[in-house]
This record gives C-alpha cells, structure tokens and sequence, in this order.
C-alpha cells in the first residue's frame, strides 16, 4: 500500500471514512425493566488487570418523569471485578433530552461500593457482557 504523496491526496482519503466509523459505537446488551433497552459504550472499556471499567447507556421508551423535566435516558459508568463477580456504580447521569446532551441530574459516587448486582439490572447487564462465561 502507497502513502498519499502529497496533502490533496491525504484529505481526499480522509474525506471516505464515513461519519459512523468516527462516532460511539454501540454494542447492545440487552433490556432492563420496563424494556427499557441498554447498550455498551465500546470505547469506553477499559481492561486492566483486576477490573473493567465501561459506560452503559439506557434510552428510556417513555421518558421518566422526575422533578426539574423529563428524564429519556442515562449512562451509568461502571467498575467490574471480572474474578469476584461485583460490580460498582462509578457515575450515573441522566438525560433531559433524546440526544444525551443536556445533563439533567448527575451523580458520582465518592466511595464505590463493589458487590454483586441485582438481577436485570445495568451492573447486572455490564458483568454478563464483560466477563467472559466460566
């Protein structure tokens, strides 16, 4: 494979990468109460020794109401322990429109608490999508 030789070529190249190629990827995981439908962040994953940390992302069918203005979604940033089967809640933040721009309540836990996760819960979704089956 050649290598563009000079800028024209090289913007040229650029400019066919199609948009989705550059945006968050996606991945679904499955549903949580209410059907509600739960996906992972891809980029977001990051794997270290003892831990696994990656964001979920909730679109709620029927935006929740709550005070301060509907509520249509949220994205929970997680902490799995792979070895122990405990995950922790590092950040939850939910939206106050469909694209998740505005930010509607945030809240980021000082001190994570690792445990096992209630069943058909986002942690519960994250350890089952991370982990690899035993």
């Amino acid at each position: 494979m050649r290598l563009p030789t000079n800028l024209f070529s090289a913007i040229a190249l650029l400019a066919t990468v199609p948009a989705w190629a550059t945006a968050q990827s996606l991945q679904p995981v499955g549903t949580i109460s209410g059907g509600n439908a739960v996906a992972l962040e891809t980029r977001t994953v990051k794997r270290a020794a003892k831990e696994i940390t990656a964001t979920l992302r909730t679109t709620f069918l029927k935006p929740a109401k709550a005070p301060g203005g509907d509520w249509y979604g949220s994205r929970t940033n997680v902490a799995v322990r792979c070895a122990e089967g405990t995950v922790a809640v590092l950040e939850n933040r939910y939206y106050g429109d469909d694209k998740f721009t505005k930010i509607a309540n945030e809240r980021i836990v000082k001190i994570p608490g690792y445990a096992a996760p209630v069943p058909g819960s986002v942690p519960a979704l994250a350890l089952k999508q991370l982990c690899p089956a035993k």
